[in-house]
């Protein structure tokens, strides 16, 4: 059967039209060249059959494209890797934090502030010269999972509330409320916050500048996404507050830590300098 005529799933429970190209671009985008795609691709040929999970094609390609190139592989398992970052919500907050940092912000998490009326938790506080941004964080564990419009509806509502109080928050000149999420948002959700003046960022929103834009600019990748560690490690330094990737470079301790030997050591710190770098 040609793959132009077959059905696979999605994470949401849909069925569409498997995409060559949009595998191939994907295997691209993690740093594969042309031909090693490719042949990954030629490699699945009689893997891909009627009904296969999209998940289940990913798998079967990182598996490949690991053989290939552990650091490639880490890029490719960027999606997977930022759904690890859990099983609470904070690592993930921790993360945007660190990636507005790394663009000049001053930031906080974890924050109470008085509203007019109640307090509220707000996940991300940022500050640059006169302007201010307050971040809800929504964190999702796996794939098929949309933000719909009741969260913009009442994230708006809990920003009203915070600056018609206004106390905590210092001096500004501008103001910008986001909600930040490792998964997508639906057409209503970005129809509602784009009339609310609300800025959205999702893993795939907004075109070109969408969470996974940023993560590759900055070259901050969480450190879930690394193909050469095993999902208990990943754990383990979450637990010791290891987020980023690029926070093991000097820190081999940790990794003797969690029980991790010498040659895998060196393995794990190759991938992250050729990752980060």
């Amino acid at each position: 059967m040609s793959h132009r005529h077959i059905k696979v799933k999605k994470a949401s429970g849909k069925m569409e039209t498997f995409s060559e190209s949009k595998l191939r671009n994907s295997l691209i985008r993690s740093n594969a060249t042309y031909e090693e795609a490719n042949s990954i691709i030629d490699q699945l040929q009689s893997e891909i059959v009627n009904g296969i999970s999209t998940n289940k094609i990913y798998s079967l390609a990182f598996r490949l494209l690991k053989k290939q190139n552990s650091h490639n592989a880490s890029r490719y398992n960027l999606k997977n890797g930022m759904m690890e970052l859990g099983p609470s919500g904070y690592p993930f907050e921790k993360f945007i934090a660190a990636l507005f940092t790394a663009q000049g912000y001053n930031t906080e998490t974890g924050l109470i502030l008085q509203g007019k009326c109640v307090t509220h938790e707000v996940d991300v506080k940022c500050r640059k010269g006169n302007e201010l941004m307050l971040m809800e964080c929504k964190y999702k564990n796996q794939g098929g999972i949309s933000v719909d419009v009741k969260v913009p509806l009442y994230i708006h509502s809990r920003f009203e509330d915070i600056l018609q109080n206004g106390s905590d928050l210092g001096n500004y000149k501008t103001f910008k409320g986001w909600i930040v999420t490792n998964s997508r948002f639906t057409d209503d959700a970005k129809a509602y916050g784009n009339c609310k003046n609300i800025q959205l960022l999702s893993w795939d929103y907004p075109a070109k500048f969408a969470l996974k834009d940023l993560i590759d600019e900055t070259g901050l990748y969480p450190v879930t996404c690394l193909s050469t560690l095993l999902t208990e490690e990943k754990k383990a330094l979450l637990d010791e507050n290891i987020i980023l990737a690029k926070d093991l470079t000097f820190n081999r301790k940790i990794l003797v830590r969690i029980g991790i030997n010498d040659k895998r050591i060196d393995e794990i710190l190759g991938e992250v300098q050729k990752l980060c770098e």
